[in-house]
């Protein structure tokens, strides 16, 4: 029988550090609380970590790759739009089961250009922005609407996070908050669907056709463009846009 291997002494600073977050927040984080947890003696945790700060901070990278494990569960769907709603949803419940966690890996943004999580899950929203602009459903620029979403989920959530459902209609029970704030965005960075008997308006139909051969234009390989003249084509689209 092989024997199990036992986690390593950082493996059982960064749980310890983790759990002790997940309960009771940031101040719940002490050098002695998390060595008593981890069963090490507090200098191990300075070795490894060169100090606190860099503990909680390979924490918040730890949070970003449980983030990732959740958007990646989520099986692509064949309307674009439909898997942006889903994602949106994932985003603030991430949060809202994470409150603490979810404070720690958003108050450094710095975090999230240095964690290959975070930069992972910022590169599958963009993809999933960039068959929303292929299908013909994008309004904006592909780049303006995944700022746009993100922001208004990190907003959402973290207030969310900071009423705690003190206010009526706030809790996520209530839902009404978060998705009438997701139909905002969409409302923005989307064209409007085509009603029956009804064509939408013909600056919206050029707006969404500029957007999506933008976002087609680098598949259309090879084109009889020169570099200068698909830098010419992309700038007059964007004035469509």
């Amino acid at each position: 029988m092989v024997p199990t291997a036992l986690p390593s002494p950082r493996e059982r600073i960064l749980q310890a550090a983790l759990a002790l977050l997940e309960s009771g927040g940031v101040e719940a984080v002490s050098t002695r609380a998390v060595s008593a947890a981890a069963a090490v003696q507090p200098p191990t945790i300075y070795r490894q970590f060169g100090d606190m700060q860099g503990l909680l901070n390979a924490v918040a990278i730890t949070g970003f790759a449980a983030y990732l494990r959740t958007k990646t569960a989520l099986a692509p769907l064949n309307d674009p739009v439909e898997e942006l709603r889903e994602g949106w949803k994932i985003h603030v419940g991430f949060g809202l089961a994470h409150p603490h966690l979810y404070t720690l890996m958003t108050a450094t943004p710095r975090l999230s250009a240095e964690s290959p999580a975070a930069l992972e899950a910022a590169a599958m929203l963009r993809a999933l922005i960039q068959r929303v602009a292929e299908a013909g459903r994008l309004a904006v620029s592909v780049e303006r609407a995944a700022i746009m979403v993100h922001a208004a989920a990190l907003g959402l959530t973290l207030s969310l996070l900071g009423s705690q459902g003190a206010q009526e209609g706030t809790r996520t029970s209530d839902g009404w908050l978060p998705d009438q704030m997701l139909e905002a965005v969409l409302n923005v960075v989307l064209t409007p669907e085509p009603r029956a008997g009804g064509e939408p308006g013909q600056r919206s139909q050029a707006a969404a056709h500029a957007v999506s051969l933008a976002a087609l234009l680098p598949k259309l390989s090879p084109v009889s463009f020169s570099e200068a003249e698909q830098v010419l084509l992309t700038e007059w689209l964007r004035r469509i846009m």
